[in-house]
């Protein structure tokens, strides 16, 4: 395969956080069951792939029901998964900040076919794919996959690439048919990840918010705030992190600052406007010339 202008290293270090993804959603995967805590498999998750040499990207987000993205357990949090919940598990890892992203979804409410809508819709985008390819064309997989099923696919979320230290970059894949786009390059590095739902197909801000990210470093007062940035700029380089992740006094206190002053970002949980029900399916693969290497490969294996 060609890989464009990546190196051989770039390219090992993608496939080792990939090995490690995949590794990591199967043993997660399987904690997820009625009564499991949501943060007993958030931590563990978090742990898990420390131990076997990566870092996380992102925290892991726990999405239920009608929310999308961007859903982490608080540091104290006590909500158990339900019986007839639609459980989205996203996990991003790096290695040397060479990224992995991937998502899968867990049904307990009993509506498999919106899971497999966005896992059918996934593996059509991803036969798609070669350098060349314009974006809107996966864009249109996806949505001719979802429409099939009778479901919409959420139009204002979409794919995306990734960089040394950088989850989310171009070029954007959309979850829908556009014209003029894009087109992807042999050697990009780029998740995609359809979301299927029964409802609008628009997601909005929630107000719950326990994911930030570094924007600015700066000068601050607050002694608290200021113990929070240190960790901040010198532990998660500059990928999101989660509020639980801060080992300072008063942290929610102190990001709070921390925001004010524009030294940080949030990530409130996004939420389909309309429905019930969202499902996710992702996978991460580098571009090449006539085709793509998968690097979460057997992600969905049962």
């Amino acid at each position: 395969m060609t890989y464009g202008d990546l190196s051989e290293e770039t390219v090992e270090k993608h496939r080792e956080a990939g090995e490690i993804l995949t590794t990591v959603m199967a043993e997660s995967r399987d904690l997820v069951e009625p009564g499991a805590s949501h943060l007993e498999v958030a931590e563990y998750a978090e742990e898990r792939i420390v131990e076997l040499g990566g870092k996380p990207a992102f925290p892991v987000n726990i999405s239920i029901d009608e929310e999308a993205s961007h859903a982490t357990p608080e540091a104290d949090d006590e909500t158990v998964f339900g019986e007839e919940d639609m459980v989205c598990l996203d996990i991003g890892i790096h290695v040397d900040g060479y990224i992995a992203d991937a998502a899968t979804t867990i049904d307990f409410s009993g509506t498999d076919e919106l899971v497999e809508a966005a896992e059918q819709a996934l593996e059509a985008a991803v036969e798609e794919v070669a350098a060349g390819v314009e974006v809107g064309v996966i864009g249109q997989a996806i949505e001719d996959v979802i429409d099939g099923y009778g479901y919409t696919p959420i139009l204002n979320l979409s794919g995306h690439g990734v960089e040394h230290f950088d989850a989310h970059t171009g070029p954007t894949i959309p979850n829908r048919g556009v014209e003029r786009s894009s087109e992807l390059e042999a050697g990009q590095v780029v998740a995609i990840e359809p979301f299927a739902t029964d409802g609008s197909g628009k997601v909005g801000e929630g107000t719950h918010e326990q994911i930030f990210e570094l924007q600015e470093e700066r000068s601050v007062r607050d002694r608290a705030a200021r113990q929070a940035l240190e960790q901040i700029t010198s532990e998660f380089d500059g990928l999101p992190f989660a509020a639980r992740w801060l080992d300072t006094p008063r942290p929610t206190m102190a990001l709070r600052r921390l925001k004010a002053d524009g030294a940080i970002k949030g990530y409130p949980v996004l939420k389909e406007e309309q429905g019930t029900l969202v499902s996710q399916a992702e996978h991460s693969l580098i571009v090449t010339e006539d085709g793509c290497e998968l690097l979460t490969e057997g992600l969905f294996a049962r």
